[in-house]
């Protein structure tokens, strides 16, 4: 197998120029101008184009039982989304619910993804409980490559944990090198928000906001901080959504704690008005936290461009809108929560980052590719372009002009939660590991070729 892409403008996280990068095998071993193709070499014409490293999703749900359903895509189906808009790496969020064990959780997630996701994978080890099992199972689980866990300060009962269980998981995060991603809300104040908009007959989904409001998420912050800072484990803040969180979080940096801050492209591009539409509509924009005020876009906008925010995922957790939607008609709370984003994450993040002047090149590739291969430990095989490197390139077509649809995608949600948004540029080609894997937005590979990707601890176990 060899791959020649010839002529592009190749941008990293730190450089840009013209070359061609050739590849034998899965990885690149050459970049230099005018490399001659050797026969029965795939050559791709990327005159006029960039050359991106392969991008990362550092935060998805392809499976994900939730709130007595599943969520709609399969690892095949989400993973050729992925391909089809670029991303060529997930990271996708294993979580089992308290009354299973880490370890069969870790076992059921390995075996959905196995010969069937087509990008390549990892996982952050959900860790819903801490009893007297728990350890050893982690430690096992670190053991086969998996240097993330993943906590929620919310959803009390089902994946929620308390603060005994929070002070053990980072102390043994970082004992083992592990970082540790949180949904940062509080479990009780949401509890008791709900609680008392439904006593007073607000169950539509533009009262899923009131419930969590951001000083819910920045109390999650805050705590997340306390806990942190007491322990010495690093952390990554998932999905944050607002001003007062990012404050909080930033004085946690300040005060030493090692923490790294990820958005989702729905944050700054969506606001909480979409969750009001009328008759129903505003149930596919129901997720947690919330949509918010659209005066947070331009704060994260600027937390982006100044370093302050490292990464841009999606959150993918995708659920029909006709038929699961709809659990929650008569009660917001059990609406499942989510929207689908993983195929358009990245053409929207050029269009309205790069076009419309919110960052530069290098923040785009850096947010959307290289920051999450250096945080959870790829780096350099992943999220670059070198010799050594994986072939994971992204021909990006700057010229193109489209809409986005739900008649075009490749997920298999019943709705586009960015229906009619206009983008500039998108990828042309894909490629996995020196394989075409993506023409056009559409998919083309192999399927079930993506790999598990084990991943280094930061410390020997």
């Amino acid at each position: 197998m060899a791959l020649l892409i010839k002529n592009g403008e190749i941008v990293t996280g730190d450089a840009r120029y013209v070359a061609d990068i050739w590849c034998e095998g899965e990885t690149i071993t050459r970049i230099d101008r005018d490399i001659p193709a050797p026969p029965g070499a795939e050559v791709v014409d990327a005159a006029g184009k960039f050359v991106f490293p392969g991008f990362i999703d550092p935060h998805t749900h392809i499976h994900l039982p939730f709130m007595g359903t599943l969520a709609k895509d399969t690892y095949a189906t989400g993973t050729q989304a992925a391909l089809a808009g670029g991303t060529t790496t997930i990271f996708d969020m294993c979580c089992p619910a308290r009354s299973e064990e880490p370890a069969g959780g870790f076992e059921t997630w390995k075996a959905l993804a196995e010969d069937n996701a087509c990008c390549d994978y990892s996982f952050h080890m959900g860790v819903t409980k801490f009893d007297g099992r728990t350890a050893d199972q982690l430690r096992r689980i670190a053991g086969e490559g998996i240097q993330s866990f993943k906590i929620f300060l919310a959803y009390q009962g089902a994946f929620g944990i308390d603060d005994s269980e929070l002070f053990q998981i980072l102390h043994l995060a970082r004992e083992l090198g592990v970082i540790t991603a949180a949904h940062c809300e509080n479990a009780i104040l949401v509890a008791e928000l709900q609680k008392q908009l439904l006593a007073e007959g607000k169950t539509g989904p533009e009262w899923h906001h009131e419930s969590r409001p951001p000083f819910v998420e920045a109390e999650g912050v805050h705590h997340l901080m306390t806990f942190a800072e007491a322990t010495g484990a690093p952390v990554y803040i998932v999905h944050l959504s607002c001003q007062e969180a990012l404050e909080e979080a930033l004085r946690g940096r300040l005060r030493g704690v090692d923490v790294r801050i990820e958005t989702l492209i729905q944050y700054l591009l969506l606001d909480k008005s979409f969750a009001e539409r009328p008759d129903f509509e505003g149930a596919k924009f129901v997720m947690s936290p919330p949509l918010r005020h659209m005066d947070n876009q331009a704060v994260l906008w600027n937390a982006l461009r100044q370093g302050q925010v490292d990464t841009v995922g999606t959150d993918h957790a995708p659920f029909d809108f006709q038929t699961q939607k709809p659990m929650g008609l008569a009660d917001f709370t059990k609406i499942p929560n989510g929207i689908p984003a993983i195929e358009e994450r990245v053409s929207l993040l050029y269009t309205h980052g790069v076009c419309n002047g919110n960052m530069d090149l290098h923040t785009f590739v850096n947010t959307a590719s290289t920051n999450a291969a250096r945080i959870f430990n790829l780096f350099p095989m992943k999220g670059t372009i070198q010799p050594g490197s994986d072939a994971d390139l992204v021909v990006f077509d700057p010229a193109y002009r489209g809409k986005i649809s739900v008649s075009n995608q490749v997920s298999t949600v019943d709705y586009n939660a960015f229906e009619g948004m206009e983008i500039q540029g998108r990828p042309e080609v894909v490629t996995l590991r020196g394989q075409v894997a993506a023409r056009d937005g559409r998919f083309t590979g192999t399927p079930g070729r993506g790999k598990f990707l084990p991943r280094p601890l930061s410390r020997n176990t």
